[in-house]
C-alpha cells in the first residue's frame, strides 16, 4: 500500500457494467510530508474519500477486483481508507490540510 492525495475525481456516464456504483478518483501518491513521489494514477473509491484528502492506495489488481467483487473489473488501484494522521519514529506527523500545498 501507498499513501496518496486525491486531487481529482473523474466523471464518466458510459463505462463498463463492472465499474457501475464505483466513484473513481485522481490520486497522486506522497511521502510522509504530503510531497508528491509519483504520477497520479485513477482508483477506485471504496472509502468515501474527497477532494483533498490523504488515503491509503492499494495498486494491486487483483486486490482491487476483489474489493469490487469483480473478477473482471479492469482495475489496477483502489482507495482502501482515509488517512487521520501519520505517527512516524513515534511523533505524530501532520500532513498538509486541504487545499494545501506541502513544502
Amino acid at each position: 500500500m501507498k499513501i496518496a492525495r486525491v486531487i481529482g475525481s473523474v466523471v464518466n456516464t458510459v463505462k463498463l457494467d463492472s465499474l457501475g456504483g464505483h466513484k473513481l478518483l485522481w490520486v497522486e501518491p506522497v511521502d510522509g510530508r504530503g510531497a508528491r513521489t509519483e504520477p497520479a494514477v485513477l482508483a477506485v473509491d471504496a472509502a468515501q474519500a474527497g477532494l483533498g484528502d490523504f488515503v491509503l492506495l492499494c495498486q494491486e489488481g487483483k486486490s482491487a477486483r476483489l474489493l469490487m467483487d469483480s473478477a473482471t473489473a479492469p482495475v489496477e488501484a483502489v482507495i482502501v481508507g482515509v488517512i487521520d494522521h501519520l505517527e512516524i519514529h513515534g511523533e505524530i506527523v501532520t500532513l498538509p490540510g486541504r487545499g494545501e500545498e506541502s513544502t
